[in-house]
């Protein structure tokens, strides 16, 4: 039989490698995605919110605008450099 098969054909209990890997690699999109917002929150907020109070102001807004798009700009320059340079 098949070493990957489901737990009813191979009579092994719980989820497939294939399953688990999915699991895993979703968490950890997961986890880097709520590391990434809040970095950006962090980051983007402490730049441009001087004196926090019940709303931002129009340049507060403006500015944590532009330093969202900044930083995903960043971001994505800096994966692509990482994964050119990985072996294949």
């Amino acid at each position: 039989m098949d070493p990957y098969s489901s737990s009813s054909q191979s009579g092994r209990s719980g989820p497939s490698p294939e399953v688990l890997m999915d699991q895993v690699k979703q968490q950890l999109a997961q986890a880097y995605a709520e590391e990434f917002f809040g970095t950006l929150r962090e980051k983007c907020f402490a730049k441009c919110v001087t004196k926090p109070g019940t709303s931002l102001s129009g340049s507060e807004s403006s500015c944590i605008s532009r330093c969202v798009e900044r930083y995903i700009e960043a971001t994505g320059i800096i994966s692509r450099s990482v994964l050119s340079s990985m072996p294949r």
